[in-house]
């Protein structure tokens, strides 16, 4: 048996790939989250997986909180994907993210366990914010995978360039919100995975296939989210992330930085834009 146990956040958890689980009574059945965990490990060889990611997680939750679970259960690979939600704190804290981080990766290897970890993409370009906002963005993006690749490099992680990938950026491979990854992105993660284990030397069966096995959303209902569960992100991430990277973009600027072409706006307008794109 291979004990796969996935530590992260919401894109651990599965968020932007819903399946509709069976109900035995011949229902519909209710909808679920399944991910890119759930599909490498439909692509190991006996798997059995346990997800303790955590959504909204950031790298300290992960260490205090879904650490001791994932050591209890004594894994032979453990995947680490982490990140997005530091980048978009207002304490965004380098340093802090890096021991965390350090302390979370190291602990899983000394166990014994193969450690899967990403880089992350610019979640500016995937919003697709102003560069004013955007930069400060992947500038954090930038921090913490240089954090993750002194620390995959120390530990011998299978470390997963998403950033420099160049099917991460294809808009199939994200969801509404531009932050999760759809079916289809989700699938990319898992292939990646899977043959980087493969050529690790681990037992695994057929991989996942790349093609998503349900019709993505309509823009009815991409419209649908953004105007009803997409309003609390923007109210959320506009009252802490916002005047946080506006004063960033401020000190930029007083530092002699070339100011943006484009009209800045906050992420509140970003969305709304998006919702136009969506019902167009």
């Amino acid at each position: 048996m291979t004990t796969f146990v996935a530590l992260g956040d919401s894109i651990t958890l599965g968020v932007g790939d819903p399946i509709r689980l069976i109900d035995p009574d011949g229902g519909r059945g209710r909808r679920a989250w399944r991910g890119w965990a759930a599909l490498l490990a439909d692509g190991l060889t006996d798997p059995a997986l346990h997800i303790v990611a955590g959504n909204g997680a950031c790298s300290y939750d992960v260490e205090l909180e879904q650490l001791p679970r994932a050591l209890e259960l004594r894994p032979d690979i453990a995947s680490v994907v982490v990140g997005v939600n530091d980048t978009l704190r207002p304490n965004f804290d380098a340093e802090r993210i890096g021991t965390a981080a350090s302390h979370t990766i190291g602990a899983l290897r000394a166990s014994g366990a193969e450690v899967l970890t990403m880089r992350l993409p610019d979640p500016g370009k995937m919003l697709g914010m102003p560069g004013v906002l955007a930069r400060p963005l992947a500038r954090r993006a930038h921090q913490i995978n240089a954090v993750m690749d002194e620390i995959a490099e120390r530990f011998g992680t299978l470390h997963f360039d998403a950033a420099n990938d160049e099917e991460t950026y294809d808009p199939r491979m994200w969801a509404v919100d531009r932050l999760h990854p759809s079916e289809r992105g989700h699938r990319l993660i898992a292939r990646r995975f899977h043959a980087m284990l493969e050529a690790a030397g681990h037992p695994v069966a057929a991989p996942p296939d790349p093609e998503p096995g349900n019709p993505p959303p309509t823009r009815v209902a991409e419209f649908a989210w953004l105007a009803t569960k997409g309003t609390a992100w923007i109210v959320k991430r506009s009252t802490s992330l916002v005047p946080s990277l506006l004063a960033m973009a401020f000190a930029e600027w007083r530092a002699g930085e070339p100011e943006p072409e484009c009209v800045p706006m906050d992420l509140a307008e970003a969305q709304e834009t998006a919702v136009l794109r969506a019902g167009s």
